[in-house]
C-alpha cells in the first residue's frame, strides 16, 4: 500500500453530488438489533459495560462483522511521514483500530485494538513488533482485542485509565502523562464523559516534521462525538474544549466511522454552512468508494461539527436557544451542547 500525506488525500479528492446517491451505504451509529448503544436505557448500557453478557455481545458483534466485511468495512490508507506511519484498520462493522509505526525501529503501538485477528494481521504484514496498547476506554469494541494480543506479544504493555475497567492494563496513566514507544512520543489526555475513564492520545508530531496526532475515541468524531454515558453536559463540554485547545493543524482519528450521517444531521441544523455542504459532498464520494473519512483536522472540525460549535451565534439561533442575562457563557454552551446531543439522538439516518 502506498502512503499519502493528509495533505494530499484532500488535494486528491473532488467533491461528488449533494445527497446520498444509490450506492453509499451508511453505516450508522444506531442500527436496530446491531448497536449496543443506542439509547435503549441506563439498564442495557449497565449489562453491556459492566457483566459478561457485554462480552458475548461483543463476540456476537465481531463475528457478524468478519462475515460481512471480511476485508474491513473501508479500504484503509496508511499515512506516512519521516519515521512515523499511521494504519488505519477498519474492524467491527464501523471501528478504527489504528496501528501506529516507528518505522526507524520498527517498534509499534495499537490504539483501541477491537478486533485482535485484524490487528494482528496488519502487525504481520508490517512486520513490525508491538510495544503497547493504548485504550481509549473500557467498551469492548475499544478494549475487546487486548487479552489476545497480549498472549501473543508477551512484552506488549497495556495503557488507559484506572477509572475504566479496561482489560489487561498493566500500565494506569495520569492526565499529561508521556509514554514512548520507540521514537514515538504518546501524550495521555483525561476526557471524561462517554465514559468516566475515557483518554485521548496526542502523538508528537514535532520530531517526525508533522501535525500532531490526537487519537480520540468516542471523544470526537468527524462532524460528531460520543454520547455522555457516564457525565455530565458540563463534563463532555469541558472534555471537548481539550480537543480544541490542542492546534488547528491536529489530525484527528476517530475511533468510528460516523461521518455521513454526522454530516448529515449537522446539514439539517445549519442549513448555510458552505464548509458543512462541501465536506458533506466529499463524505458522499468517500464512503461511495468505501474509502475512510479520516483524518480531518481540528480546524476544519470546527467549521461544520455542531459539537464544537456550541459558542457560534449561528448554530444556537438554529436551536431557538439564547443566553440568559446572568448566565455564564460555559453553562450556557453546555445548554447548546444538551440541545444538540439530544436532537443526534433522536435523528435517524434515512
Amino acid at each position: 500500500q502506498s502512503c499519502l500525506r493528509p495533505a494530499e488525500q484532500r488535494a486528491s479528492q473532488e467533491p461528488g453530488s449533494r445527497g446520498l446517491p444509490e450506492g453509499v451505504e451508511y453505516i450508522p451509529t444506531r442500527k436496530k438489533g446491531k448497536n449496543p448503544m443506542k439509547p435503549v436505557g441506563v439498564a442495557w448500557y449497565s449489562l453491556y459495560a459492566r457483566t459478561r453478557l457485554g462480552y458475548l455481545f461483543y463476540q456476537r458483534q465481531v463475528k457478524k462483522a468478519r462475515e460481512r466485511y471480511p476485508h474491513g468495512h473501508s479500504v484503509p490508507q496508511p499515512y506516512c511521514f519521516p519515521g512515523v506511519k499511521i494504519l488505519p484498520v477498519p474492524v467491527l462493522s464501523n471501528n478504527y483500530s489504528y496501528l501506529v509505526i516507528d518505522t526507524g525501529s520498527g517498534q509499534a503501538a495499537v490504539i483501541d485494538p477491537s478486533d485482535p485477528l485484524a490487528v494482528q494481521a496488519a502487525i504481520d504484514q508490517e512486520g513490525v513488533m508491538l510495544e503497547a496498547i493504548f485504550c481509549t476506554h473500557k467498551h469492548w469494541d475499544h478494549s475487546g482485542g487486548n487479552e489476545a494480543l497480549c498472549q501473543k506479544h508477551n512484552s506488549c504493555r497495556v495503557y488507559g485509565s484506572a477509572l475504566d475497567a479496561i482489560p489487561q492494563l498493566t500500565n494506569p496513566l495520569a492526565d499529561r502523562e508521556k509514554v514512548s514507544v520507540g521514537c514515538l512520543t504518546f501524550e495521555a489526555l483525561t476526557t471524561p464523559g462517554h465514559t468516566v475513564g475515557h483518554m485521548v492520545y496526542l502523538l508528537d508530531g514535532a520530531p517526525f516534521g508533522s501535525p500532531p496526532c490526537l487519537f480520540s475515541g468516542d471523544l470526537l468524531f468527524l462532524a460528531g462525538c460520543g454520547r455522555p454515558f457516564e457525565g455530565s453536559p458540563e463534563t463532555m463540554l469541558a472534555s471537548l474544549d481539550i480537543a480544541m485547545d490542542l492546534g488547528e493543524d491536529t489530525l484527528l482519528w476517530p475511533g468510528h466511522e460516523y461521518a455521513l450521517e454526522c454530516l448529515t444531521f449537522a446539514s439539517l441544523l445549519e442549513l448555510d454552512n458552505s464548509a458543512l455542504e462541501q465536506k458533506l459532498q466529499w463524505a458522499v464520494q468517500q464512503r461511495q468508494e468505501k474509502r475512510s473519512t479520516c483524518p480531518s483536522t481540528l480546524g476544519e472540525e470546527q467549521t461544520y461539527n455542531p459539537f464544537l460549535r456550541t459558542h457560534r451565534p449561528e448554530l444556537q439561533e438554529a436551536l431557538g436557544l439564547w443566553q440568559g442575562t446572568e448566565e455564564d457563557s460555559d453553562a450556557f454552551r453546555a445548554r447548546v451542547l444538551k440541545e444538540v446531543r439530544r436532537r443526534k439522538d433522536l435523528y435517524q439516518a434515512t
